[in-house]
């Protein structure tokens, strides 16, 4: 899985969004969607890519590692600014599917909450005052990344949506193997979606990436 989480900018980046003197992490400029764009073009050429680890709350990158798909014909990867990649991925012809991950507000509340907390994320009164202003507006998040072109849809769903291109790439490979007596690349799929609940998860999914 990639965490698209960990391509957040660090935060002595000067680029950072402001609001009242401190750091808008809600917003995607917060994000460096270039560098998500690019790692994902580098799974699908190379089957691996080093990657940054990013830690919440010392608000920045603290390590890197590395990503391989090990011969998987997909791989998932999600995150909250995932949407926003979703049209370039598309364009670049990266894209199979993105979803909008779609569950009861007060569900996702609590999730958030829960595991913010367990990972000492940050200051739990941050972190609950965070999450109740989250709450109020995730119909705008949703509509938003609807209009960014994912699909919403329950974690069921996704997850059936991902068995199926998974399945197709698979045969797809296959078939490309026997046809031409190569490992050929043409049934690749990079594969987005999310797990974060009330997140905009993609599932960018990948036909042939060009070497």
């Amino acid at each position: 899985m990639l965490c698209l989480d960990d391509f957040y900018k660090d935060g002595d980046d000067p680029t950072l969004p402001r609001s009242g003197g401190q750091v808008n992490w809600e917003s995607p400029q917060a994000w460096d969607a270039a560098a998500a764009v690019q790692t994902i073009a580098l799974l699908l050429r190379n089957g691996k890519a080093d990657v940054p680890v990013y830690a919440i709350g010392a608000d920045r990158r603290v390590a890197t590692r590395t990503v391989s798909l090990n011969g998987s014909p997909i791989f998932v990867a999600e995150g909250i600014f995932a949407a926003e990649i979703a049209q370039e991925c598309r364009r670049l012809g990266l894209l199979a599917e993105a979803y909008a991950l779609r569950r009861p507000r007060w569900a996702t509340f609590v999730r958030r909450l829960l595991r913010d907390l367990a990972e000492r994320r940050k200051a739990p009164d941050l972190l609950f005052r965070r999450g109740v202003a989250l709450l109020r507006t995730e119909p705008a998040v949703l509509a938003r990344q609807t209009g960014l072109g994912c699909r919403p849809a329950g974690g069921r769903a996704v997850l059936r949506g991902a068995a199926r291109l998974a399945a197709t790439a698979t045969a797809t490979t296959a078939g490309t193997a026997a046809a031409t007596g190569t490992a050929a690349d043409d049934g690749v799929r990079a594969e987005i979606a999310g797990t974060e609940p009330g997140a905009g998860p993609v599932i960018p999914g990948a036909s042939r990436t060009p070497a």
